[in-house]
């Protein structure tokens, strides 16, 4: 037995767990910081229309990732679950499908931005103060920078179903380490300002993708991960297998681009302050989410292999020691945010009215974070276990569906605050609903496992 077969079968379940999640975790944490070090960056600048126009590209830039979660974490899981079954040429023909779809995806994506954001930059928010730099900014990052991007956290996702967790965590680590090296470079030394942040991040991200790609050759004789154009395959159930496991994650991410698009829509009509702080805000408070979400991308394919190969008991085991592991973090990451948020705020931009709106923005979404945690792991687990309508209807309640109206009529009713308080609000209810689904079906396994 290897040893990536006994980190899926026979290492204690605790250590596994963290195994897996602890190498994805840190490198999430390092992403946020590389998107938070764009925002840190522009803002030593004190200039809030840059720092708004970054928040307004950030719902376009974001559909990159939901890209990558398609057919990165739909291509993962189908994988998974091959290699729990010892289908190894499925799972290759699975890989190279899930790696050349995202590519043409990526680029099909970069194109039709580059057509129409002369109108498409307006809707998300720009103004007569922050277009030019919002155009910039989304040129250097989606139009030239979709593909690196999107294989970036795609291939970070197909190499950790085979136990290269820690590969899969550097590679990501590497590219938002470098961001955050090149930003100052680019900003102040070139003196480029949000374009140099802009072309940062693509450069990041193409080394991060190169450093994949050069990993995958040097495993090419034992890994079923695999770019190879002659396994690329559009039959065998294989494309409706990867768009489905990974479209409540792809769902999820675009539902989130739609509701920050109302968010900006609905905050910059107060001013470009409150826009820069929630922005400012909402990168902070991605840290807590990122924890959630590598918790989960990591444990995935240990649920899912588990769950192929039979061993409902160990999957069982697996969901309850992730789940522990990433409350107690989502709670610690509440009191922090709350406790802390002006001087965290403050240490992104020295701008009063900014401040002020950063830190009541981040002391109410500061609350999503337990909520998050378990939503989160509930979905992973349908998507593992290959559910087709659980994740999906949870994915938008999440987002989309719930929190666009609360923001318009919370907004109506006690004004920007409000607009704050719908995300926590809408997160806490698609707990509810998630609970009411996943208690039925995790009782069912666990008598199945006869726990």
């Amino acid at each position: 037995m290897d040893n990536n077969e006994y980190l899926f079968c026979e290492m204690p379940v605790r250590r596994a767990v963290l195994a897996l999640a602890v190498p994805t975790v840190i490198s999430q944490i390092i992403t946020v910081i590389y998107n938070m070090a764009d925002t840190f960056f522009i803002g030593q600048l004190n200039d809030p229309n840059q720092v708004a126009a970054a928040t307004v590209a950030m719902p376009a830039f974001a559909a990159l990732t939901a890209l990558s979660n398609l057919f990165g974490i739909g291509g993962a899981s189908k994988i998974a679950r091959c290699l729990g079954k010892k289908d190894e040429e499925t799972a290759k023909k699975t890989a190279a499908f899930s790696i050349w779809t995202a590519v043409f995806v990526a680029l099909f994506y970069g194109v039709i931005i580059f057509l129409v954001r002369p109108w498409f930059l307006p809707v998300l928010g720009t103004n007569a103060e922050t277009y030019d730099f919002c155009s910039g900014y989304v040129f250097w990052t989606i139009t030239i920078g979709a593909i690196p991007t999107v294989l970036n956290a795609a291939l970070a996702h197909l190499i950790r179903t085979e136990g290269y967790a820690k590969q899969a965590g550097f590679g990501v680590a590497f590219g938002g380490i470098l961001n955050i090296v090149l930003d100052p470079i680019f900003i102040f030394v070139f003196h480029m300002e949000i374009t140099g942040a802009a072309i940062a991040t693509m450069l990041s991200n193409m080394a991060a993708m190169l450093y994949f790609f050069l990993f995958l050759y040097k495993i090419r004789k034992k890994t079923v991960i695999t770019p190879n154009p002659k396994y690329y395959c559009i039959t065998d159930g294989i494309p409706g297998d990867v768009v489905i496991g990974g479209l409540p994650s792809f769902v999820m991410m675009m539902l989130g681009c739609l509701s920050n698009s109302i968010l900006n829509r609905l905050v910059t009509s107060y001013s470009n302050e409150a826009m820069a702080g929630m922005g400012i805000a909402k990168k902070i408070d991605m840290i807590a989410f990122s924890v959630a979400q590598g918790m989960t991308q990591g444990v995935l394919p240990l649920i899912a292999y588990n769950y192929a190969s039979g061993n409902q008991k160990r999957m069982s085991k697996s969901i309850r020691a992730t789940l522990t592991y990433t409350l107690i973090m989502a709670c610690s990451a509440t009191l922090i945010l709350f406790f802390f948020a002006s001087p965290i705020t403050r240490c992104f931009i020295d701008n009063d009215a900014t401040v002020s709106y950063g830190r009541d923005f981040l002391k109410a979404i500061c609350f999503t974070c337990p909520s998050t945690a378990v939503n989160f792991m509930i979905i992973m687990v349908f998507q593992a276990t290959k559910q087709k309508v659980q994740p999906l209807i949870l994915s938008m309640l999440r987002k989309g569906s719930v929190d666009i109206p609360l923001m318009i009529v919370l907004n109506r009713l006690i004004g920007i605050n409000g607009i704050a308080w719908a995300t926590p609000l809408a997160d806490w209810l698609t707990l509810i609903v998630s609970m009411l689904l996943f208690l039925p079906y995790i009782n069912k396994i666990k008598k199945s496992a006869s726990i």
